[in-house]
């Protein structure tokens, strides 16, 4: 039986991984970022991400698992990172150990909500960002 839960599953602060996201590709890890925001997802989003909505993981997540085998970190969020994003990671990061492969799956500290505050305008970062949507907080 796995260890992993909710709580033991490692976090990323939005600043550690934008200092990843502005190292060269050549010098960085291979990294892939899933966000698995819904209709939420409007507003913007971290420049390079994949959306794959929490919705479509009974049949993306089998393929997720495959098709990010190279990565060296996945990292996922949600809006918050409070729900979504944690129980997707850890449903991912279960399906890897099962497999018998281990990753570095982590999950976006305060989720797209904080990553936007501090990144949204930032075009080398963040990616069809509208302001306006994200004024009044999510």
């Amino acid at each position: 039986m796995s260890n992993l839960n909710i709580s033991t599953l490692q976090r990323i602060s939005p600043s550690a991984l934008a200092t990843i996201l502005r190292q060269p590709p050549n010098a960085r890890p291979n990294i892939a970022i899933i966000d698995v925001r819904d209709s939420d997802y409007i507003g913007g989003h971290i420049l390079g991400c994949r959306n794959v909505p929490v919705h479509t993981h009974d049949t993306a997540m089998p393929e997720l698992v495959r098709t990010l085998r190279s990565a060296d970190i996945v990292v996922f969020h949600c809006a918050l990172s409070q729900q979504r994003g944690p129980a997707s990671a850890l449903r991912y990061a279960r399906e890897r150990e099962r497999k018998g492969e281990g990753q570095s799956v982590v999950v976006l500290e305060g989720g797209f909500s904080r990553w936007q505050e501090l990144y949204g305008e930032d075009k080398e970062l963040t990616e069809a960002y509208q302001k306006d949507l994200w004024e009044y907080g999510y």
